[in-house]
């Protein structure tokens, strides 16, 4: 994991006593450090059990938060990415190919970020054309023809909405996969691990399971898109965070996810690793549960699923 090096304004006293404890240790004051740490995970619990929205919208944009090939590198064995729509290009912010998880063999997808300016130039910072929708979908039904499940890593502010991608079909890339995904017939396993923005989310997240990790979001806008539009003042966002209900305990509720991954005290930017493992637990969990399904079975769930969203609110 890269060293983690940028603070949110309310993790402020998380830094604070970071710094302390690291003081003490030159020092070797081992009583010191003790007290430091037993301090430092009080701090951390008492900020991380009242986030608000906002926060969390914070969190789920972290520059150190785990991107989806910081997952597959974790969580998967022998990843062989696949590359081009067969029509137009490549598109590298959405990844796609085959690996293992454990002894399953599966199909993965997701949206990536960059980390560094000319990644996240290369990757469009995670906002996909037309032609990364159309080769998620080419892979996808690689897994239909070959019988294996699809694991979908959803992180992306959302589809680009540039004057070429609009030329290119960005609108009818993102139908056709949200029909195509409804009518595959394998299973689907996806997880919102960051922002989950819009249609661009969509695209990839018609699943079987929807898992969510904790500080993650999931929304039909951004709070800033939203503010603008209501209040005509972007400045609004964070009140605009609180009326979309766009965090995983309040989608868990509506119904829209089914499961909240938990995440590592502080966060998963805090520890990559163990956020990584309990993702993966989370993962064939699910995956164990659904491979015990018969294709009919697995179809008619999925669209069951989709069709009952919002008769509950």
């Amino acid at each position: 994991m890269k060293e983690y090096k940028e603070y949110l304004d309310f993790e402020k006293p998380i830094l604070k006593l970071t710094e302390k404890i690291e003081e003490a240790k030159k020092l070797g004051k081992e009583d010191k450090i003790k007290k430091l740490e037993i301090a430092l995970l009080k701090t951390k619990k008492k900020i991380f059990e009242k986030l608000t929205p906002w926060q969390r919208v914070l969190l789920a944009r972290h520059p150190q938060r785990p991107y989806s090939l910081d997952y597959i590198d974790r969580i998967t064995e022998d990843f062989i990415e696949l590359h081009g729509d067969r029509r137009y290009g490549d598109d590298p912010a959405i990844v796609a190919g085959l690996g293992k998880i454990e002894e399953i063999n599966c199909v993965i997808i997701g949206q990536q970020k960059g980390r560094e300016i000319k990644e996240k130039l290369k990757r469009n910072f995670g906002m996909p054309h037309p032609e990364g929708y159309r080769k998620a979908l080419r892979v996808m039904k690689l897994a239909e023809k070959f019988n294996l499940p699809i694991i979908s890593f959803v992180d992306t502010p959302g589809a680009f909405p540039g004057i070429g991608a609009e030329e290119r079909g960005q609108a009818w890339a993102i139908a056709e996969n949200i029909k195509e995904m409804s009518l595959l017939s394998v299973p689907i396993v996806v997880v919102i691990i960051g922002e989950g923005g819009s249609g661009g989310a969509l695209a990839i997240a018609i699943g079987n399971r929807v898992l969510m990790m904790e500080n993650a979001i999931y929304s039909v806008i951004s709070p800033e898109g939203c503010a603008s539009i209501l209040w005509r003042d972007g400045s609004k966002a964070e009140k605009a965070a609180e009326m979309l209900r766009l965090t995983a305990y309040e989608l868990l509720q509506f119904g829209i996810i089914d499961e909240i991954v938990r995440e590592p005290l502080g966060g998963a930017h805090q520890n990559w690793e163990e956020a990584a493992k309990i993702l993966k637990e989370a993962i064939l969990r699910n995956l164990e549960e659904l491979l015990k399904k018969d294709k009919e079975t697995i179809l008619k769930e999925r669209i069951e699923k989709f069709r009952k969203m919002g008769t509950n609110l």
